[in-house]
């Protein structure tokens, strides 16, 4: 087992708050997983620095997934005694090693409308261990039966998986235990150990901590957990929430912070945004299909468009409460993540640190933002009565040209958007070919020239597709030639219900497999890319453009793409 880094403890006052809940897209299906190394992570340790917290504790009621069949406590007190349903788990004996997860911040709103949810769809499915056990950790009295009834009404089982469903409800929430504690309190966190150590018995015991927590309070409970609530007996990991910091400065802060106790393996830095198929499938269509690899590349590639649109107003206006906006919650990870795995080179081997080291060289490769590149937009709000519309105080759209200054990439522009309150819901990444030389049907091509070269579309929101747009003949006797979509709509093709995001990603995490979670390096690394912006954006250098609810955006951005030679194409 690996050693235990220590270091001197200091009190900080407690604090309590939620982490928001990121408006999800559509979700998407998992036909296609690609770097499943499968290899067993060794013993880990965690730790952090001491930071004071301050938080609010505002834990909303959540509401009942709509594409799902559910079932409450109460329904299962139907047809169960109370003492049968909220008995405690005892594991079973010469099992595999026991998993403890404990939720820090049961109680808010991500925690039992996502992570408990997603906990019990990998229980069900049998992708947690027979001996496993979910902590819920708050500064809230609660009880074992509190909590328990508390995610009981936001557990589901598929419309697709429906036998024994009551069965495994009941299994999976006698398993559920409550501690009461603060975020940097002791005493908490020694009664969390002890509970879990009851539990696990005096077997071989893994921990995972899902740090459901305000930004302000996660170095207290990294020091605290790191401090008293790992394990001696198997490996420790930690989940953080996004955003990773609000600029470089304060990234490598916190990096130096927690790289005081934690191991960087240890680090699960999550954006549930990243879990969706999509962006798995990406490396499985470069690197397993003969047709795309040979023209991956500048000769055969005029540019690259990534595209993110939430059509959300509530959250266009309720969501951003610092600074950086939408350019810390989807650009700085999601945007660039999807960039680094769409143009990086072919890793030694898919595991995780292989497929890391590949993509942070790419963020080192991107060039320096000008700000004559970049198009800062703010959503105007639609107020109640008389009252005169106000604006959001931090950005709500973010586009960009990035170029990529390595042999593969040189001179081909990468486009990004990335925009809320718009006025369609659509995630899709659309690789645009460069023309035929010398092409004999052009005169034939009942659209211009370049609505006639081919282009890949690989489409998340709103509905999950691979779409290829080739010319063909339109049927008749003259020779006129249009463009075509070849497609593979998933809903179609896969009759499946998807798993959530936070599914596949606790499911990774549990697996040792990292390579969809940053590392530190690629988190300096993009926030190195965007670190220009925000310097501009401080001196007032880069004008914020105000755009309606339902609109496509600020009108510049269609000239920022003319500016690189690319056509702007809505649909």
């Amino acid at each position: 087992m690996e050693g235990l880094k220590s270091s001197a403890h200091t009190d900080s006052k407690e604090g309590l708050g939620r982490t928001s809940l990121c408006p999800e897209a559509v979700p998407v299906s998992n036909f296609a997983l690609p770097f499943r190394s499968g290899m067993n992570a060794s013993s880990e340790s965690l730790s952090s620095t001491g930071a004071k917290a301050k938080a609010s504790s505002q834990e909303e009621e959540s509401s009942e997934p709509t594409s799902h069949f559910n079932i409450s406590l109460k329904t299962l007190n139907a047809t169960k005694s109370p003492a049968s349903l909220l008995q405690s788990y005892t594991p079973e004996v010469g099992r595999s090693p026991f998993l403890s997860i404990a939720v820090i911040g049961a109680t808010g709103e991500l925690a039992r409308r996502k992570i408990f949810p997603a906990l019990f769809a990998l229980y069900y499915s049998g992708n947690l261990p027979e001996n496993v056990a979910v902590f819920g950790y708050s500064r809230k009295t609660l009880t074992d039966e509190d909590l328990r009834s508390i995610i009981a009404s936001t557990l589901a089982c598929r419309i697709d998986h429906q036998q024994g469903c009551e069965d495994k409800i009941d299994a999976f929430l006698r398993r559920t235990y409550f501690v009461d504690g603060g975020y940097d309190n002791r005493e908490g966190m020694l009664k969390l150990t002890a509970r879990m150590e009851q539990v696990e018995g005096q077997f071989e015991a893994n921990r995972m901590f899902y740090l459901s927590v305000p930004q302000e309070a996660l170095l207290d409970v990294a020091f605290s957990l790191s401090e008293h609530a790992q394990t001696q007996k198997g490996w420790s990991r930690i989940i953080i929430e996004k955003p990773f910091g609000l600029d470089l400065l304060s990234s490598d802060q916190f990096t130096r912070s927690i790289h005081s106790k934690f191991e960087e393996k240890q680090l699960y830095r999550i954006d549930h945004l990243l879990g969706r198929n999509t962006i798995e499938n990406l490396a499985v269509l470069r690197f397993s299909n003969l047709v795309f690899m040979p023209l991956w590349n500048r000769n055969y590639i005029d540019n690259i468009q990534v595209v993110w649109s939430d059509d959300l107003a509530t959250h266009a206006q309720s969501r951003y409460l610092d600074e950086n906006g939408i350019i810390g919650d989807v650009v700085h990870s999601h945007i660039l993540q999807t960039i680094a795995l769409l143009a990086m080179e072919p890793p030694i081997t898919l595991d995780g640190e292989d497929v890391r080291n590949e993509k942070v060289k790419v963020l080192r490769s991107i060039k320096k933002l000008e700000p004559s590149d970049v198009i800062i937009g703010r959503s105007k709000s639609v107020s109640v009565g008389n009252s005169a519309d106000s604006l959001n105080l931090a950005p709500t759209y973010f586009a960009a040209a990035l170029y990529i200054d390595n042999a593969r990439w040189d001179g081909v522009p990468f486009l990004i958007k990335a925009g809320r309150g718009l006025g369609k819901n659509r995630v899709e990444i659309r690789i645009h070919f460069r023309h035929v030389p010398g092409n004999l049907y052009l005169k034939n091509t009942a659209r211009n020239n370049d609505l006639a070269t081919n282009e890949l579309i690989l489409r998340d929101a709103p509905d999950e597709a691979i779409l290829v747009r080739v010319n063909n003949k339109v049927p008749g006797l003259g020779m006129e030639l249009d463009a075509s979509e070849l497609n593979l709509l998933y809903k179609d093709k896969y009759n499946v219900e998807v798993p959530d995001s936070y599914e596949q990603l606790l499911h990774d995490i549990i697996d040792g497999d990292n390579h969809l979670f940053m590392r530190s390096d690629e988190v300096s690394a993009a926030w190195n890319i965007l670190s220009p912006v925000l310097q501009e954006m401080g001196k007032n250098n880069i004008p914020s453009e105000l755009y309606e609810m339902g609109s496509r955006g600020p009108d510049k951005t269609i000239y920022l793409w003319a500016k690189h030679r690319v056509q702007w194409v809505d649909d």
